[in-house]
């Protein structure tokens, strides 16, 4: 089974292109950055990996994602290899996005409330500690 599940924030805002014909299609590419979850010292501590989406999920990806964004992409794992101008073959793997969505809340949704701290913790009210069963 190829399935492949990623969260990781854009390292530049996505290129699209579209094919030529009477029917354009959409293709977008963007890189994730992919925490690494262990970390030795002087070892990289992300992962760059190549994503591309096409026709309706890369017309979105053009549209709202932005460089530094956190996003979720689910997909498979293609290779594939071709031989550039200087005769040597490059080999190359990506994901093919079945799905992507935010991974993020909204900043300005955050900012207006002023209910919700700036660093997503929201505390518990006092008061009520006496009240939670497993306090």
């Amino acid at each position: 089974m190829n399935v492949v599940v990623l969260m990781g924030r854009l390292t530049k805002d996505p290129e699209t292109r579209y094919t030529q014909g009477s029917e354009p299609m959409a293709i977008t590419r963007y890189t994730l950055a992919v925490d690494r979850r262990f970390k030795r010292e002087g070892d990289q501590t992300a992962d760059f990996i190549s994503c591309v989406c096409f026709r309706k999920a890369a017309e979105f990806a053009e549209k709202y994602f932005r460089q530094g964004m956190r996003v979720t992409v689910s997909g498979r794992i293609q290779t594939g290899s071709y031989t550039n101008k200087d005769g040597q073959k490059v080999y190359t793997t990506e994901v093919v996005v079945d799905n992507q969505e935010f991974a993020d809340a909204k900043r300005e949704e955050k900012k207006q409330d002023p209910e919700i701290p700036e660093n997503d913790f929201v505390g518990v009210p006092e008061g009520l500690e006496e009240e939670l069963p497993f306090a």
